[in-house]
């Protein structure tokens, strides 16, 4: 029996990565009406950021988090200014491309420039975890759970609670009205872009101590969170965690019950079954429109 809560525990710190990533697709689709398929390549990026700040030069953990943070906020705003702003008046179809060939950039840039051998980082704290009631709970996954417990209620807090956050809000809902009032909606989009480069950046450190950091793990994550986000129901912010915490979950005890090697497709079978049933979600609303 304690074979359960050690299962649920460990799909829960999955699932909290792919809610955070998936929470990075929710923020630029209603900023931009656009799928930025380089959200998965933001956590890649940060993963060997790290590797380089902490391990090759040797800095402390806390000041290679911060750097690396900084890198991404930067990456952000660079992938705003180069791939979506100048196609910002096209449809959506050539900036979702650009996103694509720019993902396909980052992942053999950092491959050039680093190789392909997989590295590895460690983890925060020198403990392993704690041994409670039958089940262990591992450092990493607690700091996981914690790190995107606290993101939640700050992004609740900031959209809810301060001028800026609903500035963002009114630019999702409406850009040409937005601008009337007198809200910068360029800066609005950079802003958005750069926290999602920097949420997304914070899911690849978390979840890089547990995985290899490779050139291959961003797309695997921004697979399992574009899931996330469609289980959950695609544009809601509840959604997208929501979404991703179940995934990690399912993923788990279907690893665990069923096969470790079709865990992945186990994942998107309850994709499928979503798209086929419920295609807006569980959070999604029906949209109708005229023939």
């Amino acid at each position: 029996m304690d074979l359960v809560p050690q299962l649920l525990f460990t799909g829960i710190g999955i699932g909290a990565v792919y809610a955070l990533v998936a929470l990075g697709f929710v923020l630029i689709f209603r900023a931009t009406n656009v799928v930025n398929f380089a959200q998965g390549e933001f956590s890649m990026v940060a993963a060997f950021l790290m590797v380089v700040f902490a391990v090759d030069l040797g800095w402390p953990y806390w000041l290679s988090f911060l750097a690396a943070l900084g890198g991404m906020a930067v990456l952000g705003a660079l992938f705003n200014l180069g791939v979506y702003y100048p196609l910002r008046h096209r449809s959506y179809l050539p900036v979702i491309i650009s996103t694509i060939g720019a993902s396909i950039l980052l992942a053999n840039t950092t491959l050039a420039l680093y190789g392909p051998q997989p590295q590895v980082l460690p983890g925060w704290f020198e403990t392993q975890g704690i041994l409670a009631g039958g089940v262990f709970f591992d450092s990493q996954y607690l700091l996981i759970i914690g790190v995107t417990a606290v993101l939640v209620a700050f992004q609740y807090w900031f959209f809810e609670h301060t001028l800026v956050g609903k500035k963002l809000q009114a630019t999702s809902q409406d850009k040409e009205m937005a601008s009337l009032l007198g809200i910068p909606v360029a800066g609005m989009i950079m802003l958005t872009f750069v926290y999602s480069a920097v949420l997304g950046g914070i899911a690849g450190i978390l979840v890089a101590p547990v995985l290899f950091v490779s050139i291959g793990m961003g797309s695997t994550i921004a697979l399992k969170a574009f899931a996330a986000t469609i289980i959950g129901g695609f544009g809601d912010v509840t959604g997208a965690i929501v979404g991703g915490l179940a995934l990690g979950v399912i993923e788990t005890f279907g690893a665990a019950y069923i096969s470790v090697p079709y865990k992945d497709a186990l994942g998107f079978l309850v994709l499928v079954v979503f798209l086929v049933v419920r295609p807006q979600g569980l959070f999604g609303e029906r949209v109708a429109e005229k023939a």
